[in-house]
């Protein structure tokens, strides 16, 4: 596509060479940077640029867009959302877009499409485990490049910090591409997350295998009505794909798989159960489906999308339609959201989602109230499409409602109420050293599963608090000299990964063996579904998980392995047996395995105390293999935060608040960032939700921006020797040994709630309070000796 006069010689210092597109919003165009590299930038028209809700838009999908930044999606090289034509420069992809392909050159062949089915699983596995819900997978946003197929266009995808009561976030409003969408978008949009682009990749794969969608009609109404109620058409998908893009389009999303799990089947060639199909048959033997799929994590909210688009580029703009939102629109989403009350506007969160963090289905629904919630999603798919404007639909005119002073459904899990529980441990095994409590917990389906002071793992009805199951780290016996405090790995497909220990006095006497083993529990009774020796020797590692002696990831367990750890080998999943085993980088003196978004990594460390001469290595390990993906070195002794954006966050590893370390996990760059004011004097560094909280033993909290090392505020919780925090969208809370709960306002600092502590025993260590679990509105606190409570964040502030 020809230049034009009107158009830039350069956008952000690079050449401008060609167009490759236009739309409503603004213009896509081939530019080269410095080293030669092409470029496709997005700049936005003038008209847009003035505003400033826009801008803010804008500075969102660049954010989500780097966010997943990979080898599935078109990685952003730099962006500008402040200039005064706003632009966003992605590599540039060679290829075009299925879409075009298919009306071009007719369905793809069986071979095209196992690998395109593949490679959008795996790259939906990796926009989900970045906390990102694309929203509008459509095959106008597949680019066929030609290392395999890449996702582009994040105009209208949600990240998980991005709450529901976010002002660009509004009920009512659905986002996306009406024939490629989910149900849940169009009949419930505030409960889309990852399922929804599954049911989209399905619709996908039926559109390249028959060049239709599978909900296809001349009438935008039925469509609509076809995509929430209706039976797909899927006649001429080939039947070995069949059974997959059923699954992919089932109308609950919680039936439908995950992405990691579609990837794992697909990569495996096997059927994934039985689909029943008439005049079809299974093409080869049924496989039993791999167990529950993987869950999101307890609490998490994915709200609404702040926008939509239309697009018809290779590259195209966020927001692009053939005319941009107009005056009402703009007006409708600035306006507050109906009937919150003081209560909701401190805590208030997403709708109700179930134990397992998946949204909950409309219960209590008459048919009668359904259908005429489709009529009215129907009815605006088709004004939509007739004024071909947006693909932004209004459903229902919620903030036309009157305020209601009712406070929202708690978001709980069902049957629950206030409890507070010891574990059942034998007698005798108590230390006598103080509080003797849990190190970390996690929720399972309905468990909530702990672990720590020599407990290997025990669980907690979620709802009731009641004690079902409790295994120690050291089953032998109470007399064990054993030190090991127990910890939970992870977990995954309704089961807990944990380790135990056996240890047992030399026969000279010269000192203690042991053996360790990391074992695989289903959670809800106990029941050891493997369990695998992972080291036995004098001076033998643990697969401690809060020592960074192993890591849970879906594949499996990646443990520290031979008889002093000199080894690291992946556990499989489901059997526990060694897929591969690989040695410990050569001259490391200390490594630690973390693991991040689903991903491990391996952090190594040299002369860690000679300040001047410490290093620390920080590789990525492939779960395929073992082997390192990439390993980059930097100064100091590091430990890993966790992951912000498309960066790992390193923090020193004594002195937390000395400064952050950003790595680049595309380029992989390190940018130093300096942290000020009093987070010299930090014990801990916690990284949630886009913020570096520095914790210190007096109370003292302050929260940092892990970009820029900018104090945002610096506040006193009132809890001292605070463990680690939990983060809703709206609240980061802490916990002291004894159970005292403070919530902080994630924008000032400002305390808006307490709960006094519960262990009364007297007793005082200077052990720090131990993590918090958050699982929507239920907060669970460990404290005391091996006792947990759970109280409901909203009534912090009563």
């Amino acid at each position: 596509m020809a230049l034009r006069d009107s158009d830039p010689a350069e956008v952000g210092g690079y050449r401008i060479e060609d167009r490759l597109g236009s739309g409503g919003m603004g213009v896509v165009y081939l530019a080269r940077s410095a080293s030669g590299r092409r470029l496709a930038i997005k700049v936005v028209h003038s008209q847009y640029a003035d505003d400033n809700e826009f801008r803010t838009r804008f500075r969102r999908e660049v954010a989500a867009a780097r966010r997943v930044s990979g080898a599935f999606t078109a990685p952003v090289v730099d962006a500008d959302a402040d200039a005064p034509h706003p632009w966003m420069a992605t590599l540039y992809i060679p290829g075009a877009d299925l879409g075009t392909h298919v009306r071009e050159h007719g369905p793809l062949p069986l071979p095209r499409l196992r690998g395109l089915a593949a490679g959008l699983a795996e790259a939906l596995r990796d926009i989900h485990r970045a906390g990102v819900v694309h929203r509008d997978l459509k095959p106008a946003n597949v680019m066929l490049a030609e290392d395999g197929p890449r996702v582009i266009d994040f105009g209208i995808s949600r990240a998980a910090e991005f709450a529901a009561s976010d002002v660009l976030t509004q009920t009512g409003r659905v986002m996306g591409t009406p024939p490629f969408m989910s149900p849940e978008q169009l009949a419930s949009p505030q409960d889309v997350g990852p399922a929804a682009d599954m049911f989209s990749l399905g619709s996908v794969l039926a559109y390249a295998a028959t060049r239709r969608g599978p909900f296809d009609s001349p009438s935008p109404y039925e469509t609509a009505l076809r995509v929430v109620e209706g039976e797909p058409e899927l006649t001429g998908v080939p039947g070995e794909l069949l059974p997959f893009i059923r699954l992919c389009l089932e109308k609950k999303p919680k039936d439908r798989p995950a992405a990691d799990e579609l990837f794992t089947l697909l990569r495996e060639g096997g059927a994934p159960g039985p689909v029943l199909v008439p005049g079809i048959a299974a093409p080869r033997p049924v496989r039993p489906w791999p167990g529950a799929r993987p869950t999101e994590p307890a609490g998490t909210a994915w709200p609404d999308a702040a926008r939509a688009e239309r697009d018809e580029t290779s590259h195209p703009l966020p927001d692009e339609a053939d005319g941009g939102p107009d005056d009402a629109e703009r007006h409708e989403a600035r306006r507050p959201g109906p009937g919150r009350t003081p209560t909701e506007r401190r805590f208030g969160d997403a709708a109700p989602r179930d134990p397992a963090g998946a949204p909950a289905p409309g219960a209590g629904r008459t048919r009668t109230r359904r259908r005429h919630g489709l009529l009215l999603v129907a009815a605006a798919v088709a004004v939509a499409f007739a004024a071909i404007v947006t693909t932004t639909v209004t459903l229902i005119r919620d903030n036309d409602r009157p305020p209601s002073s009712k406070p929202r459904a708690a978001d709980l899990p069902e049957g629950w109420k206030p409890w507070a529980t010891r574990a059942k441990v034998p007698k005798g095994i108590d230390r006598g050293m103080g509080r003797d409590s849990f190190r970390n917990c996690a929720v399972v389906d309905t468990s909530l599963v702990c672990a720590g002071a020599q407990v290997m793992a025990t669980r907690f009805d979620l709802a009731g608090g009641r004690n079902t199951w409790t295994r120690l780290v050291d089953p032998t016996g109470p007399e064990s000299l054993s030190s090991d405090e127990g910890s939970i790995i992870g977990t995954g497909d309704a089961r807990v990964f944990a380790y135990q220990v056996d240890e047992r006095q030399m026969a000279d006497g010269a000192g203690p063996l042991f053996t360790y083993t990391v074992s695989a529990l289903a959670a809800g009774t106990g029941k050891v579904l493997w369990r695998t020796e992972t080291a036995d020797g004098q001076t033998a590692t643990a697969p401690d998980g809060e020592q960074g002696g192993a890591v849970a990831v879906p594949e499996g367990v990646i443990t520290s392995y031979g008889a002093q750890g000199e080894q690291y080998a992946l556990l499989d999943a489901g059997t526990g047996e060694v897929r591969w085993k690989r040695p410990e980088p050569q001259g490391a003196e200390n490594c630690l395995l973390r693991a991040v978004t689903g991903r491990a990594y391996q952090i190594c460390t040299t002369g860690r105390w000679q300040q001047d001469t410490a290093r620390t290595t920080v590789s990525e390990i492939g779960t395929a293999d073992g082997k390192p993906r990439w390993t980059v070195e930097t100064k100091g002794a590091q430990d890993l935060l966790g992951r912000d954006g498309g960066s790992l966050v390193l923090a020193d590893a004594d002195s937390p608040g000395k400064g952050l370390t950003l790595l680049d996990t595309s380029s992989r760059e390190l940018t130093a960032v300096r942290v000020a004011g009093r987070q010299s004097e930090a014990s801990g560094a916690y990284l949630l939700r886009g913020t570096v909280y520095f914790t210190r033993g007096s109370g003292g909290v302050s929260a940092v921006s892990p970009r820029t090392g900018r104090t945002r505020w610096d506040s006193n919780s009132t809890v001292e020797q605070q463990g680690p925090p939990a983060a809703s969208a709206t609240h980061v809370y802490f916990a002291s040994p004894s159970g005292r709960v403070a919530a902080l306002n994630v924008t000032t600092g400002k305390i808006e709630g307490t709960r006094d502590g519960r262990d009364d025993s007297g007793e005082a260590d200077n052990a720090s309070g131990a993590p918090l679990t958050l699982a929507g509105d239920a907060l669970y606190v460990p404290y005391g000796d091996r006792s947990v409570y759970t109280l409901d964040v909203r009534t912090l502030g009563q």
